[in-house]
């Protein structure tokens, strides 16, 4: 952890291998503020935090840390090690290329270890289409929906994402 505050890129780690992050594109990047943005005003009077691509997450009691590029806690944040957030209530993955296989793969695997985590989103960069996995706390399982132009997804927070808004203007700009 000393090493990696350290350095000019980010790098997640993962039992004892440390992994560089790359890049964004214009359009990952316009995705990722278009969310962010939203749910900063869906859920910013209900006591929650919306926290950018920079914020570690930790699990696998240390064995792991992350990135997403958009994470939301609501109520308390919890630290361990300075920075590594260890209670996230919604991940959000703009796909990528280069990411999608883990992202849907190792990464979402891990995630579910997360007992804070209610919701699971990937926006993709290809079209309008946003996937969201939802945890029904009940069935002890994950409900999947996805939802294209005009869609709307509901999160447990009560945040809801208009997809025409998240995607507006946003395939003017050069994806990967």
């Amino acid at each position: 952890m000393a090493w990696e505050r350290l350095q000019p890129v980010r790098h997640e780690y993962f039992r004892g291998d440390v992994f560089a992050m790359a890049g964004g594109s214009p359009r990952h990047n316009a995705l990722g503020a278009s969310v962010t943005a939203a749910l900063h005003a869906a859920l910013a009077s209900r006591g929650c935090h919306v926290l950018s691509s920079d914020q570690r997450i930790g699990f696998s009691g240390g064995d792991r840390y992350v990135y997403a590029d958009v994470t939301v806690v609501c109520g308390s944040v919890e630290i361990q090690a300075g920075d590594v957030l260890i209670n996230p209530e919604t991940v959000v993955e703009i796909l990528s290329a280069s990411t999608e296989p883990y992202d849907r793969g190792l990464k979402w695997e891990s995630y579910q270890g997360i007992a804070s985590l209610r919701d699971y989103v990937l926006v993709s960069q290809t079209e309008p289409r946003v996937e969201h996995f939802h945890r029904d706390s009940a069935a002890g399982s994950w409900v999947y929906r996805a939802a294209g132009p005009a869609g709307l997804i509901t999160l447990g927070n009560g945040a809801v994402l208009d997809l025409d808004l998240i995607f507006r203007g946003a395939f003017a700009l050069p994806g990967d």
